[in-house]
């Protein structure tokens, strides 16, 4: 293993080559590194070594665990990291300053900066996003995007009994998304954020802020969220801020989970948007068939042909697109229809709501509003319009809005269960999870022959198409001819008065 001074004095010089601090800030950074590690010795000769940030770090965090520093769990392990990255990171202030001292230039190159300044610092976890599988399969509706998720680091037991033992009442930082997030040292169930920074976003008189995901799931995986930790909501609001963001950042997009259960994302605690630099299926989907707004005649409305139910507006002039969606999202609201499974309460628990999502096409302003319904019914009872029990070997969870557009978020296991059925399909013999068994056999019946060098593409478009059934299944208006009857209906239901 290196000495703490080689690591230390790579460190150092990393962060000086990557620009997060300069040459004659080298020896307070050494020294700030050097007091987190409690070292008192420095050789002034230390080897560079060929490492990056990321093993740096695992490697220092290690030594820590063997001087007895800190126990080694993960929880700890990311505190120490985020303090030690967090020596080279400017404060909030100047960072929000060199940000839109570049924004003055471009938003692009305002978004960069920011981007990159999230990985170097470690803040985006780059070596275990690399983890993770990804890649596109073909589908009725245009290149699907597939992850299995890898990058989320194990919890070891000790850790699980250190957060059930932590008293419940800590409300600091109040949940994940809160501003006060923000330079937060961490603890045992809380991640450590010292290295962490967010941009100052007005938008709409409110004080909203800019950060990346830890986890990007695609390029420039942005969250935007509200300083007041307030319920997630889609309203009228939601629709003026999200034009208003890529009205500031025409080159991202930005979206907005549901704000209700099911059919929400993970967090509906604190408002929040999703957004980045990314093209997904969704936003290349051809239009389906055109309609008519009487109320707003000026705006381009059509149905887009995707397997969840999305009409898509269009605009010069966002204020008129934010009028009709309100609009809509005000009678979709209120919109039962027994005959094709849409019943708008339960008593008085709404059902209906909307996934938005914004972006610009040059100087046209696109929302498109994905309608969406949590009913759930005895057959369905993880909900009507989610994932059915057939696919759940695959996709149970809630659809939230990165699915919606068309990029799978699965889950690790599928990593070893789809190298096990590659085995089977070539001959071996393995052990195939039951609950893929009906999954396999149809793989089976469909493709002949096949072999090592075309096992891989089989395996990945059987994976694509099943995500493909996840989506339609979480489509209120299936794609079919009495679907898209139905989803008429509603439409015509829009110019009734």
């Amino acid at each position: 293993m290196a000495t703490i001074s080689s690591l230390v004095n790579t460190l150092v010089n990393k962060a000086i080559e990557k620009e997060l601090i300069q040459s004659s800030d080298e020896i307070y950074a050494r020294n700030q590194v050097l007091g987190l590690l409690n070292e008192a010795s420095y050789q002034d000769d230390a080897e560079l070594l060929n490492l990056d940030i990321p093993d740096i770090l695992e490697e220092l965090t290690e030594l820590a665990v063997n001087k007895g520093l800190i126990e080694g769990l993960l929880d700890e392990r990311e505190q120490l990291t985020a303090k030690i990255m967090d020596v080279f990171i400017s404060k909030p202030s100047e960072i929000n300053q060199t940000f839109y001292l570049k924004y003055q230039r471009s938003p692009e190159q305002a978004t960069d900066y920011f981007y990159q300044l999230s990985k170097d610092s470690n803040y985006i976890q780059t070596k275990r996003i690399a983890n993770n599988i990804h890649f596109k399969t073909a589908s009725d509706y245009g290149d699907l995007d597939i992850t299995i998720n890898l990058s989320k680091p194990e919890k070891d037991p000790e850790q699980i009994k250190r957060e059930k033992e932590m008293k419940q009442d800590i409300a600091y930082p109040k949940c994940l998304l809160c501003a006060e997030n923000e330079g937060y040292v961490g603890r045992i169930g809380h991640p450590a954020r010292s290295n962490h920074r967010v941009i100052e976003v007005p938008l709409e008189g409110e004080d909203w802020f800019l950060q990346y995901s830890p986890y990007v799931y695609y390029n420039e995986h942005s969250i935007l969220f509200a300083k007041e930790h307030r319920p997630m909501k889609i309203n009228r609001d939601s629709f003026a801020r999200l034009t208003a963001f890529v009205e500031k950042f025409p080159h991202y997009f930005i979206g907005s989970n549901a704000d209700l259960p099911i059919v929400g994302g993970s967090i509906l605690s604190h408002d929040h948007y999703q957004g980045g630099y990314y093209t997904f299926a969704m936003t290349n989907a051809e239009e389906e068939f055109s309609f008519t707004l009487d109320d707003f005649p000026d705006v381009e409305a059509v149905v887009v042909k995707w397997p969840l139910s999305v009409i898509r507006l269009c605009h010069t002039d966002r204020n008129k697109l934010v009028d009709a969606s309100d609009y809509i999202l005000q009678r979709w609201r209120e919109y039962s229809d027994p005959a094709a499974d849409i019943l708008a309460y339960t008593d008085d628990t709404p059902h209906n709501t909307i996934t938005p999502i914004a972006r610009k096409r040059d100087e046209l302003y696109e929302i498109d509003l994905v309608l969406r319904n949590n009913r759930t019914t005895d057959e369905h009872p993880m909900g009507l319009f989610h994932p059915h029990e057939d696919v759940h070997h695959i996709k149970k969870e809630n659809i939230g809005l990165i699915e919606v557009m068309g990029l799978a978020v699965l889950p690790p296991r599928l990593k070893e269960e789809m190298e096990t059925i590659k085995k089977h399909l070539l001959g071996e013999k393995v052990t195939v999870a039951e609950y893929h068994h009906d999954w396999v056999q149809s793989i089976e019946d469909r493709y002949s022959p096949i072999t090592k060098d075309n096992v891989n593409k089989i395996v990945e478009d059987a994976l694509g198409q099943k995500f493909a059934r996840v989506l339609e299944d979480a489509g209120v208006y299936k794609t079919n001819q009495t679907g898209r009857d139905a989803f008429k209906r509603f439409l015509s239901h829009l110019n009734e008065r």
